[in-house]
């Protein structure tokens, strides 16, 4: 008896609702505004009367800062200036365009800081080395140098939860010294105020907004293409954890905002040859924004 194989039509992919698409992106804005503003507050990011440089670099991360910062200026109860600034490193094949021609039309006021450290760097930095630690001294020099020039109180930089927690393994691993990416500092000259908005929020959530919003993203073929580059190492570690271990940077990203010095061993901290004195000499944490957090909409816990 002969058996015959009958092909079944492939099934109709059903039609994607614009609607749940539409609600998704509400969701994430959403979220994004609320970390932010979140972050602002307990940091004390920016102050009536605050005139904010954005640093604007054309990736996914300052353009979601700038985005963000815009839609919760027009509702924050203090007063304050925008103005995204973006330093043009000469680096060969930088679309110059790109970005004034987008500020320009979504009515932005903008400043354009012309260096050449690209050619600095590629002459001091011997071939095969990464360029970012001398790359990054002169853009900062750069950025601060503007700042001081144009009345800038406040420095707001795209970093977030991410690069924060990637930096604290950097400097455990390669500097033996527990520090990460404060959300807000005071540079060394003490002549300016660097603070971090996007420091409760994570890559993934960045990556989908800036998607979703359509920014033109300038690919970086400095800093980004270099293969030994530390960073990119510890961030593909980290990724392990989390596909292991999905929450674990959140995790750990809480943990940098709460800290017992009493449990560490950092004499200058804690006064470890008091306990020899009195039994009661233990010094209180502070109160920690960060172990406060309320859970994300719809997703694992993690800094709101």
């Amino acid at each position: 008896m002969n058996s015959a194989v009958i092909r079944l039509p492939d099934p109709v992919p059903r039609a994607r609702d614009p609607r749940a698409a539409d609600a998704a992106q509400d969701k994430l804005a959403r979220r994004l505004r609320r970390q932010v503003g979140q972050a602002i507050a307990d940091f004390g990011m920016i102050a009536d009367g605050d005139k904010v440089m954005v640093c604007l670099s054309g990736g996914k991360d300052s353009y979601t800062l700038l985005d963000v910062l815009l839609q919760l200026q027009k509702k924050a109860p203090v007063r304050f200036e925008l103005v995204a600034v973006n330093l043009d490193q000469k680096q060969p094949g930088f679309p110059a365009h790109v970005l004034p021609q987008y500020l320009e039309s979504i009515g932005v006021a903008y400043q354009i800081i012309e260096q050449d450290t690209y050619s600095v760097v590629s002459r001091v930095i011997p071939e095969g080395r990464t360029m970012c630690s001398l790359c990054s001294r002169l853009r900062r020099g750069a950025l601060y140098r503007h700042a001081a020039e144009n009345g800038f109180s406040k420095i707001a930089l795209g970093h977030h939860r991410d690069d924060s927690v990637a930096t604290f393994f950097l400097n455990l691993f390669h500097h033996a010294k527990l520090s990460a990416m404060p959300p807000k500092l005071r540079s060394d000259d003490g002549q300016h105020v660097v603070i971090r908005p996007l420091a409760y929020v994570a890559e993934d959530d960045i990556r989908a907004y800036a998607q979703a919003r359509a920014f033109p993203i300038i690919p970086c073929n400095l800093c980004g293409s270099q293969d030994n580059l530390q960073r990119r190492q510890v961030s593909q570690m980290l990724q392990q954890w989390e596909q292991q271990h999905p929450g674990r940077i959140d995790q750990i990203a809480r943990a940098l905002g709460t800290v017992e010095p009493s449990q560490l061993a950092d004499p200058a901290l804690f006064d470890f040859m008091a306990l020899a004195r009195s039994p009661a000499t233990a010094v209180p944490s502070p109160p920690s924004a960060w172990a406060d957090a309320t859970p994300d909409i719809g997703g694992a816990p993690g800094p709101a």
